[in-house]
């Protein structure tokens, strides 16, 4: 490289007219100028045609193996037509309208090839080495990845083992069998961006209702039934008002005739709204899902129904039922739906990990809704429907796991048989601390575990559970009263369904732990849980005792972290493997006691005096010497609030 008279370099062998001068660039020969450092990069430039920015590289060859498309993807499906191999998405996206249609095509069965790292983007073995970052490689390896897991999915090969936490769902990329089919039938489908404008008019409707203070009173006045109808009628028109003002056009056509009879479908539909999205959201509609199973309750009375000339029940919209529809419940028995709804965790994992397995259930959810879509049934839709599947295993993770951390923390640090020191002991005696049960170590260990185990079975089936109880409190045979339970009037109903499912769940709690200990009678219909609402609504709380003291527990180690805190500790408890005892040994022990009532038929050791028990230890919470601990690791309350 030599040097010109004003210092500037020169490149050996360059013809004048080719150097990068400004006169050169304005010449008429600017096409054949190339920058100096883009010819050090490529010194075979001469050969390769240049690309500007805004070119397509049209006579690059596919890599082999690939989607002629999107170049990134295995080939799966060969279209004899065009002549070309797709991906599964790029070939559904090509040959979805028009004459490709028709197009004839066959699926592919072989081993995606190894890209080389510096031919996925055409660039030269040392531009890569200067523009190479660790993330980059990090997404193209995940990329790699997760696409040949998939493939082994389509092509039935084995694929290697993936986290399965705590059972929420059968192993990713095991064969699921009729799981997901049977899961399916009592999941509720997510609710739409549209639909929720109207579960807001809705849930507005309900706040200033005031049926339940109406109808459920003893007064005189006109009969219940024309009080009824007056109150639905009073709620529609008010739901009425409110879609006007929200959707004008939709709103002034249930004002053309303010016939109720011919806005039924209208008026099903916004109801049907607010009991999936309740079932999905247990803590959502706290005051307002009661007034509005009571009011359909009453709808569903022959009398009713005859002053009204409509009915305001349909049965709720679940996965299973739009697929099945649709003819597309094949989705729910393919075996990349593991993929697809899988749980994401990120604790004690790297950020690499998380990446991949995030990039995986992407591309899993957009294979299926490509393969699976049909007239009627959109990708939009099956997405929504995979969607709601994922939704049930977080309700899974936030409500039953809890109970499988409890049994877990049971059996880490209590010993079956015996206590591993005196003060550490699970026995308690009635009369003493509040207990109403007599109880020694081992008898009480059981007692604690198969409580627990049993709370574990019904969340893990409260979907199907709700779905029973509402058949229950909708049914047209089965007449409710109004009594004074104790706790003022409640409405008074058998739930022969929603028993019979319990019944079956305890046998299976039962048969779980081994053995049974104390009483196995199961409240409903009676002043204890005067119905299915009360019931379902009793054990959809289970978490919000169990969770807030996992989170306690897991957070003592951080909170020692910091030396004042680690101080109080210390001094207090010992270790912090001392106040973590403590608690524990305090829970399984009053928390399990039979307390909460003033007799043994309210509470003691019947299924639903276990849930009394736990929330008379919660009421004492603030008495407690550890208090101050729960505390610090940002407790705030039992309300589904920490």
């Amino acid at each position: 490289m030599s040097q010109t008279e004003n210092g500037k370099q020169e490149l050996p062998g360059v013809p004048e007219d080719t150097k990068f001068s400004l006169e050169n660039i304005l010449g008429d020969n600017h096409g054949a100028v190339e920058h100096p450092r883009l010819k050090r990069q490529e010194p075979d430039a001469s050969s390769t045609a240049a690309e500007g920015w805004d070119e397509e590289s049209v006579d690059r060859p596919s890599t082999e193996g690939y989607c002629v498309e999107c170049e990134d993807q295995p080939a799966q499906i060969r279209c004899d037509d065009c002549q070309d191999d797709y991906c599964e998405v790029c070939f559904a996206a090509q040959h979805r309208k028009g004459t490709r249609r028709k197009h004839i095509s066959k699926p592919l069965v072989v081993h995606p090839p190894e890209k080389l790292p510096n031919e996925q983007n055409g660039d030269s073995t040392e531009a890569r080495e200067e523009e190479k970052t660790d993330e980059g490689d990090d997404d193209i390896d995940m990329a790699d990845e997760s696409d040949t897991e998939l493939e082994r999915i389509g092509t039935g090969l084995p694929t290697s083992p993936v986290k399965n936490a705590l059972g929420t769902q059968p192993a990713v990329g095991s064969k699921v069998g009729d799981w997901f089919v049977e899961r399916s039938k009592y999941i509720p489908l997510r609710l739409s961006f549209g639909e929720r404008k109207y579960l807001r008019l809705l849930d507005a409707a309900l706040q200033v209702s005031e049926y339940t203070d109406k109808i459920d009173t003893i007064g005189f006045g006109l009969s219940k039934t024309k009080r009824i109808v007056s109150q639905i009628r009073e709620l529609c028109a008010i739901l009425s008002g409110l879609v006007l003002s929200a959707d004008y056009k939709l709103g002034q056509s249930l004002f053309t005739d303010r016939d109720f009879q011919k806005n039924e479908q209208f008026f099903q539909d916004t109801f049907e709204l607010g009991r999936r999205h309740k079932i999905m959201n247990p803590d959502k509609m706290r005051t307002t899902y009661g007034k509005l199973i009571y009011l359909l309750q009453d709808s569903q009375s022959p009398e009713v129904k005859d002053m009204l000339n409509f009915t305001c029940v349909k049965p709720i919209k679940t996965v299973y039922s739009v697929l099945e529809e649709h003819g597309a419940a094949g989705l729910l028995r393919d075996d990349l739906i593991t993929f697809a709804t899988m749980e994401i965790y990120s604790d004690g994992r790297t950020r690499r990990e998380v990446q991949k397995d995030i990039r995986t259930k992407e591309r899993a959810i957009e294979v299926l809704s490509a393969r699976y879509q049909c007239d009627g049934l959109s990708q939009e839709k099956v997405r929504q429907c995979l969607y709601s599947i994922g939704d049930n295993h977080a309700f899974l993770r936030t409500n039953r796991d809890p109970c499988d951390r409890m049994i877990a923390y049971l059996r880490q640090h209590f010993h079956p048989t015996q206590a591993k020191k005196p003060k550490h002991s699970l026995a308690i005696r009635s009369g003493k601390g509040g207990a109403r049960l007599s109880h020694d170590h081992a008898k009480q260990y059981a007692y604690v575990l198969q409580s627990l185990t049993l709370w574990r079975e019904i969340l893990h089936d409260m979907f199907r559970l709700w779905s029973l109880a509402e058949q229950d409190l909708l049914s047209e045979v089965v007449p409710y009263r109004l009594r004074d339970t104790g706790q003022g009037l409640n409405r008074v109903q058998a739930a022969p369904k929603t028993l019979r499912m319990m019944h079956t769940i305890l046998q299976r709690a039962q048969h779980s732990v081994g053995s049974w200990v104390g009483s196995s009678a199961i409240h409903m219909g009676d002043h204890n849980v005067p119905n299915a609402l009360m019931f379902i609504d009793k054990y959809s709380q289970i978490y919000c005792i169990l969770l807030p003291i996992c989170n306690t527990l897991h957070h003592i180690p951080i909170i020692m972290e910091k030396p004042a805190l680690r101080s109080y500790i210390e001094d207090e408890f010992g270790s912090d493997e001392g106040c973590i005892l403590e608690i524990l040994t305090d829970f399984f022990r009053h928390g399990f006691d039979g307390s909460g009532a003033d007799n043994f038929f309210d509470a003691g050791s019947c299924i639903d005096g276990r849930l009394t028990s736990a929330w008379n230890w919660c009421a004492q919470l603030e008495k407690k010497r550890y208090f101050p601990v729960f505390l610090l690791t940002g407790f705030i309350g039992f309300d589904g609030e920490w």
